[in-house]
């Protein structure tokens, strides 16, 4: 039952990593295009629907089963401990940082109504290096899960 979890934590911080390349790689592109019309354009799509839903979901569910697996592995092996522990870590800080540093940004990009051409282009800027960031503590976060499934079988 414990290693099904640690699988089922893998897949999806696998899938949060992979949404945020997506929007590094696509989304991200899009919306800077052609500031303003590209940010004018983002806004009109994403009134119905946008990427933080998905994030909204999977991203608190894929914390919880880490803190799940955390507390299953505890009296396993040290070492498995201290990986899902720092895994849980970086899962909780990528969330901490999406509050912090992106909401703000996402408000100015998406809900503000703001058209000040040289704001948004920084503000895109912004968002746009430091999504990478992002992604590379999850996907810290899902090697450290990876070697804990690993180590959960070595021993």
């Amino acid at each position: 039952m414990k290693t099904y979890l640690l699988y089922v934590s893998i897949a999806i911080a696998a899938g949060l990593v992979f949404v945020n390349f997506y929007n590094s790689l696509v989304d991200v592109r899009s919306w800077g295009s052609d500031i303003p019309a590209s940010i004018m354009t983002t806004r009109s799509y994403f009134k119905t629907v946008n990427p933080a839903v998905y994030f909204r979901i999977f991203s608190p569910m894929n914390q919880v089963i880490a803190l799940i697996c955390l507390i299953f592995f505890w009296k396993s092996n040290p070492d498995i401990r201290v990986t899902l522990g720092a895994a849980l870590l970086l899962y909780i800080l990528a969330d901490v940082f999406t509050f912090a540093y992106f909401y703000p940004r996402n408000t100015i990009l998406f809900l503000s109504g703001n058209q000040d051409i040289p704001t948004l282009e920084r503000v895109w800027r912004e968002w746009s290096r430091m999504n990478w960031l992002r992604t590379g503590i999850v996907l810290a976060g899902l090697i450290l899960s990876m070697i804990s499934l690993h180590r959960s079988y070595s021993r």
